[in-house]
């Protein structure tokens, strides 16, 4: 009896050993719960919620990680990131980080985007690199819909959402040497790129 009983104990000991951990869902998995907002790959279809294709990984994990904490303007998101673990927010982050972005065509005013692309490349394209299309610290502002963007700058100014020391000196100067129009031609160009 004792033999069989050490028998099994070592049968299942090694059955133990060589079943490979299960894994939980991939990152492509988790983002399926983004999907309504932030389209199936992570490029949205909706004018209030960011393009999250081409994030770099560690601007998305941040983002996750204040909304769950609650330091991040409370929207539906400071809600849905308290589901998810650490290692969660980094597997969603490699996934998003990896799609190619698909922009929509959206309205915007010529004039002003014209005006906005001579101000990106005086005070912006420094951390918003390529005309906005990249960045190392942020989604890529490029072809993001203008409600959204006009939604973040709202935010900030409210100080419901911390803006980063070097973003607030460039918008400072912005504001100081053209205003709000300053802002909304930026705005407008970001709009008009694909």
């Amino acid at each position: 009896m004792r033999k069989t009983a050490l028998c099994g104990a070592i049968t299942l000991t090694l059955f133990a050993a060589a079943t490979p951990a299960v894994a939980g869902p991939s990152g492509q998995a988790l983002s399926f719960t983004c999907a309504g907002c932030h389209g199936t790959d992570g490029s949205s279809v909706g004018p209030s919620s960011p393009t999250l294709a081409g994030m770099p990984k560690d601007a998305f994990v941040d983002a996750m990680k204040a909304y769950k904490a609650g330091e991040r303007n409370p929207t539906i998101m400071d809600r849905i990131a308290k589901g998810y673990t650490d290692d969660q927010f980094v597997a969603m982050a490699e996934f998003f980080a990896a799609q190619k972005r698909h922009t929509m065509a959206q309205e915007h005013d010529a004039a002003k985007a014209a005006t906005g692309a001579k101000l990106h490349e005086e005070y912006c394209e420094k951390c918003h690199e390529d005309g906005g299309m990249s960045g190392e610290d942020s989604a890529p502002l490029a072809g993001q819909w203008a409600k959204y963007l006009e939604f973040t700058m709202a935010d900030y100014k409210a100080e419901k959402r911390d803006m980063p020391k070097k973003m607030k000196k460039k918008i400072e100067a912005v504001e100081k040497d053209h205003g709000d129009a300053g802002v909304e031609a930026l705005i407008q160009y970001y709009a008009s790129q694909k």
